[in-house]
């Protein structure tokens, strides 16, 4: 009788066994969402709460683009020393330090005194999310073959929507009740159950292929360059800005990328293996990425200013009009990631980027006051619709151009692109809104009969845009005059920059049209 149990109850050992592989993929897919989130739910929730903090620190528009710029400067630059870190010294292992760091920076977020302190936390914070992005992906990546692995994305993309969509909606919730400082202690908790889940369920993976030496040369070449540039395009529209300065600090950065190029293709161990761009499919859809993801940060940038300074909007109201665009990624993720192993990425990777241009071009009709459901709601909806179509198939025809055991990298390549395209966009886009209100605010100013003092006092404020404060010394019908030419103002020059916008996911739906017709199906190779 005992020999005849026996191999029933090996039968069920092996059963059991089955199940917690299973279980702890499963568990794996739960902590890289989570974590991953916690970099998406930092960037809505700070863009919704950057009116209160303007108003707060009494910080100009240039302040608050360096609060979303250190973070994503940080991010870009040494996302790819991330990957990298990952495939040679474990991916599990670096996921976690970035965790922490990223944690620990939230923290120091919400506790800062002024708009400077805040600036440093917040690059200290996206020097975190390089390593904790990226790992997140590839683990993804390494946990799961390629018959599951566009579902997995799909899953991680649709799930990171989604919680971020609670992001915005708490964090407006806390701004209105609390204070702006309480959103960066939203990541605290989260972390910790991550951690767990991490620590119990998680393996550890690597590219045993790459040597222990990283590329730091590279990353502070990259850090370098893009600071440079980014310093350059922030300060040209101040007033008061040395433009031999900015000029200066352009070509710096143009210079140190154009090194970092170089130095890469010379490096034993480069962060950025340019052998991976000889993949047109790797290539075409970093491009991609790099249009519709910095027209993606403008929006995300200037739509919670638009809503909260010009239209009124509370801080949770403005946090909870994006949420049909989460809600759409949510739902449409998994089957669009499930549509390369169908039909290929070139269809959804053109046609996704144009129906984003629509909702983009479609921010650019509404003026002053309305409905939210005949002004903001067809442009989020629609831009969120072309969204859930390109996201997964656009993230695993990156990953999927390149060898698996080089996932870490792609990953991270992919990531910095889409932070870098942010940071470049916000930067570049920043002048031309500061331009076009300038042009707009001064003769809808003069159409006001303002005293010389009074005038004088109004434009030390204008350098703040929408988010400019009027003194209540002023008569009540100048203020209302002044408060309206301003709010007009930013209306015009939020219009032009939502067009500019479209533009460029256009752009990204032409190199989404130049890709393979058969990237990437099942048995086909990178090219």
């Amino acid at each position: 009788m005992r020999n005849e149990r026996e191999p029933t109850k090996i039968v069920r050992t092996s059963a059991e066994l089955e199940l917690l592989v299973l279980s702890a993929r499963q568990w794996t897919l739960v902590a890289t969402i989570l974590g991953s989130s916690l970099t998406f739910i930092d960037a809505t929730v700070v863009n919704v709460a950057l009116p209160a903090l303007q108003a707060d620190l009494h910080a100009t528009i240039t302040d608050i683009q360096w609060v979303i710029e250190a973070y994503a400067l940080l991010l870009g630059g040494l996302i790819l020393v991330g990957g990298s870190m990952g495939d040679q010294f474990g991916r599990k292992r670096t996921f976690l330090a970035g965790l922490l760091v990223f944690t620990a920076a939230s923290t120091a977020c919400g506790l800062a005194a002024s708009t400077w302190t805040l600036i440093v936390a917040r690059a200290v914070q996206g020097a975190g999310a390089a390593f904790l992005v990226p790992g997140s992906l590839a683990i993804i990546s390494a946990t799961f073959d390629e018959a599951d692995r566009g579902r997995a994305i799909g899953t991680w993309s649709g799930f990171s929507s989604i919680t971020s969509a609670i992001g915005p909606v708490a964090g407006g919730w806390l701004i209105e009740h609390v204070s702006w400082r309480a959103i960066f202690f939203l990541n605290v908790p989260l972390a910790a159950l991550v951690i767990v889940l991490s620590l119990r369920f998680m393996r550890e993976s690597r590219d045993p292929s790459r040597s222990k030496a990283i590329d730091w040369t590279g990353a502070a070449l990259a850090v370098f360059g893009l600071g440079g540039i980014v310093f350059g395009f922030l300060e040209w529209p101040r007033p008061e800005a040395n433009q031999s300065i900015v000029f200066t600090s352009i070509a710096a950065g143009s210079v140190a990328l154009a090194v970092f190029v170089l130095a890469e293709r010379r490096a034993a161990s480069p962060m950025l293996p340019l052998t991976l761009f000889r993949s047109r499919t790797f290539t075409l859809a970093n491009l991609l990425t790099l249009f519709l993801y910095g027209a993606l940060g403008v929006v995300l940038w200037l739509v919670p200013l638009n809503l909260i300074q010009v239209q009124h909007y509370t801080a949770t109201e403005a946090g909870a009009t994006l949420l049909p665009f989460p809600i759409l990624m949510f739902v449409l993720s998994r089957w669009s990631g499930g549509l390369v192993a169908k039909i290929g990425s070139r269809i959804p990777l053109t046609v996704g980027p144009v129906i984003a241009a629509a909702g983009l071009a479609l921010y650019a009709l509404p003026g002053i006051g309305g409905s939210y459901w005949t002004t903001f709601f067809p442009a989020v909806a629609v831009l969120g619709f072309g969204m859930a179509i390109v996201v997964a198939p656009l993230t695993t025809t990156a990953m999927s151009a390149s060898e698996t055991q080089h996932a870490g990298v792609a990953s991270g390549v992919n990531n910095a692109v889409a932070r870098v395209a942010g940071l470049i966009a916000i930067a570049v886009f920043g002048i031309l809104l500061v331009r076009v209100f300038d042009a707009r605010v001064g003769p809808a100013l003069n159409r006001v009969a303002l005293s010389a003092a009074t005038r004088t006092a109004v434009d030390r404020e204008l350098p703040k845009l929408a988010g400019a404060q009027i003194g209540t010394s002023i008569d009540a019908a100048q203020r209302a005059d002044v408060r309206r030419a301003i709010d007009e103002s930013f209306v015009s020059a939020f219009r032009v920059v939502m067009i500019g916008s479209a533009l460029l996911a256009l752009a990204a739906a032409a190199a989404g049209a130049l890709l393979p017709a058969d990237a990437r199906r099942p048995g086909t190779t990178p090219r």
